[in-house]
């Protein structure tokens, strides 16, 4: 009987600590939130990330001092956007900026925490779209892996689209090991389009033949 006792008591505390551990979906914070969140990969002695927008730079995240000289171009993390971000790093004495997306993804090295993972991908075009957080713009996680629901813009031409995708990284290794297709979630067509559907619509409509009378319409 006491054995049994100790048997349901081991496997009560093992159930739980799985539930525990399983998070519900979170949705992640704004863009600037989320860069705020890297620990550096590399043996960077001191670091500061600076947003741009309309020409005038503000410190966001400030890790340390480094003599930096102001940039005029850098990386974003969502298409379309006037502003971008760079970080300016010192390393062993000597000053070094990230400008693009793939020196983000080499100064972030291995991935400790799920906004580091978006960062990473972005570099690949995911993105976490803020407008539609729902569907591309969240995450959860367990023991082995993180789970991120982001969006990825899938056609500039027409239709301009978007799909969103479920993507597993490990946390150990930091690999994609499964990427899930969840569909388009934004579709639009313009007046350009030759495959809109409202111009396709309207050309099957048809027009009158010219050979055929007017019909008037008779008196009473």
């Amino acid at each position: 009987m006491i054995i049994a006792a100790t048997r349901f008591t081991i496997l009560t505390f093992l159930l739980f600590g799985i539930f525990g551990y399983a998070q519900e979906k979170q949705k992640f914070a704004g863009i600037s939130h989320i860069l705020q969140e890297i620990n550096p990969g590399n043996k960077v002695d001191s670091w500061i990330l600076v947003y741009n927008s309309y020409g005038k730079g503000k410190e966001i995240r400030i890790s340390g001092k480094v003599d930096y000289i102001p940039q005029f171009s850098g990386f974003n993390l969502f298409p379309h956007e006037d502003s971008f971000y760079y970080i300016a790093y010192s390393e062993g004495g000597k000053v070094n900026y990230v400008l693009d997306l793939e020196g983000l993804k080499k100064f972030v090295g291995k991935i400790e925490n799920p906004q580091e993972a978006a960062i990473v991908l972005a570099a690949d075009g995911y993105v976490v779209d803020e407008e539609f957080k729902d569907i591309a713009g969240n995450y959860h996680e367990d023991k082995s892996n993180y789970y991120l629901d982001l969006g990825k813009l899938t056609s500039k031409e027409c239709p301009y689209q978007k799909t969103h995708y479920t993507l597993t990284v490990n946390k150990a290794t930091g690999a994609v090991t499964h990427v899930k297709d969840n569909g388009t979630y934004i579709e639009l067509y313009n007046k350009k389009c030759a495959n809109n559907p409202r111009l396709l619509k309207i050309e099957k409509k048809e027009e009158p033949k010219k050979d055929e009378p007017k019909k008037t319409p008779k008196r009473r």
